[in-house]
């Protein structure tokens, strides 16, 4: 570790080489992703190296080019959720109150304990309620039939749908939070940036506890459409289960998914007083506009460097101390080059010892939602010192010539994870996850 200079403060209350403002530690952690409901069938599936890519069978994919993705096997019942519920939320507020009821399980919270003005939500999100919009459209317009179409025939509950505040508005009502509650939404940066958000705000004292987190059910007609037409989404259909191939030679695209991850974060010293589990400290948290493409990326990696730098500053801490680099890897041909480009400017000579993997070859690309996602594995990788592995990569790519961890998990001390999201719009995202038992700080 190393100690800033005197003169140098940083934007997140850094005075000197302390800081100012609180540390803020994940004390639950709630997870709905492809293959694994619950963290622990989450992370199991993750180490044992398994897929959850299928066929679409959330409708007919028939006439897209991209026929396979990463569902969710869910039944709302199943986790206490009515059918009054289930008509009022789209599948993805669905998924968020899931994860959120684990998180707060996790975390042994309180709800009575808690003062709702001093709680808040921060919830990501890429596309918001697309599955229901897209479903009611279907019904105002009898299958598109209709040039007019008939609104007498939508749900209700049509406008909390429109408006994406109403996943934040959802997840506020069931913890009865009433501070500051907000979504974000950044593309595929959204997952991270919802919890830094959430971070910067427990530390400048606005809040103690934050239910954060982000969620994305975009398996869609639409969703899938968009993707074929600009040839983002792999078209090996004839192989799901190996179609995404993050940095190997032979990778032609991500693979959809969705699903959701959910955190507490209160302030440490808070948790430590009650005696709570700290999964792990939000040590750094970073995020960058490349202001040069919709969905380019520079090749050199530049913008992603910097966030990392940043990130990496704001915890103290120096690229020899990285234990794990829980990628983007969205296995299509430039973003996973740009990313190699990005972890060798920034991290130096240690990119090549530290091990990097994508679990994007095991749950797909759920857009908004994944960067929580991944922020919940990195968070397991700590607690269990195991890198979860990146499937499916069997033929390198020399462009992409780091340690990627190929198909088997990894035995590792891992004290410290840097994870990076990567989004359409130029977003580039970095985030430092630190024990706060082993680092020393």
């Amino acid at each position: 570790m190393r100690s800033r200079p005197d003169h140098e403060v940083s934007g997140l209350g850094w005075n000197g080489d302390r800081t100012v403002g609180n540390r803020v530690a994940i004390t639950g952690v709630g997870v709905v992703a492809p293959g694994g409901i619950g963290t622990k069938n989450f992370w199991n599936m993750l180490t044992e190296g398994r897929t959850a890519t299928r066929g679409i069978t959330h409708f007919d994919p028939t006439p897209f080019r991209s026929r396979i993705a990463a569902e969710v096997d869910f039944d709302p019942a199943e986790h206490g959720l009515g059918p009054q519920a289930v008509r009022r939320m789209d599948r993805a507020v669905q998924f968020a109150a899931v994860a959120t009821n684990e998180a707060l399980y996790d975390s042994g919270l309180e709800l009575g304990e808690l003062d709702p003005h001093r709680t808040g939500v921060t919830i990501g999100s890429a596309v918001g309620a697309t599955t229901s919009l897209e479903n009611e459209y279907r019904v105002v317009s009898d299958d598109g039939g209709l040039e007019l179409v008939d609104h007498e025939y939508a749900v209700p509950h049509l406008y909390r749908q429109m408006v994406p505040s109403s996943f934040a508005s959802e997840v506020a009502w069931l913890v009865g939070a009433e501070g500051p509650a907000a979504v974000v939404s950044t593309g595929c940066t959204s997952g991270l940036d919802s919890v830094g958000y959430a971070c910067e705000l427990i530390r400048e004292g606005s809040a103690d506890v934050m239910i954060a987190g982000a969620t994305d059910a975009p398996i869609s007609p639409i969703t899938v459409a968009c993707f074929d037409a600009i040839k983002a989404t792999t078209p090996r259909n004839d192989d799901a289960e190996h179609a995404s191939r993050p940095f190997d030679l032979t990778r032609n695209g991500f693979v959809l998914g969705e699903g959701s991850a959910v955190f507490v974060l209160e302030d440490l010293e808070r948790a430590r007083k009650r005696n709570a589990h700290v999964h792990a400290e939000i040590a750094g948290f970073a995020t960058r506009s490349n202001a040069f493409h919709m969905t380019g990326l520079r090749a050199d990696g530049t913008e992603m460097a910097a966030a990392i730098r940043a990130a990496l500053d704001e915890a103290e801490l120096d690229p020899a101390d990285i234990d794990y680099v829980n990628a983007h890897g969205s296995g299509t041909k430039q973003n996973d080059r740009h990313e190699t480009a990005a972890f060798k400017r920034s991290l130096g000579a240690h990119a090549r010892r530290v091990p990097v993997s994508s679990i994007k070859s095991m749950v797909g690309h759920s857009l908004g939602a994944i960067g929580s996602i991944e922020i919940a594995a990195s968070v397991l990788a700590i607690g269990s010192d195991v890198v979860p592995p990146t499937a499916n990569l069997r033929n390198p790519d020399p462009d992409c010539d780091l340690d990627y961890v190929p198909r088997i998990a990894r035995e590792w001390r891992t004290d410290v994870v840097l994870t990076v999201g990567s989004g359409f719009g130029g977003f580039q995202s970095a985030m430092v996850l630190a024990s706060a038992e082993r680092s020393g700080k």
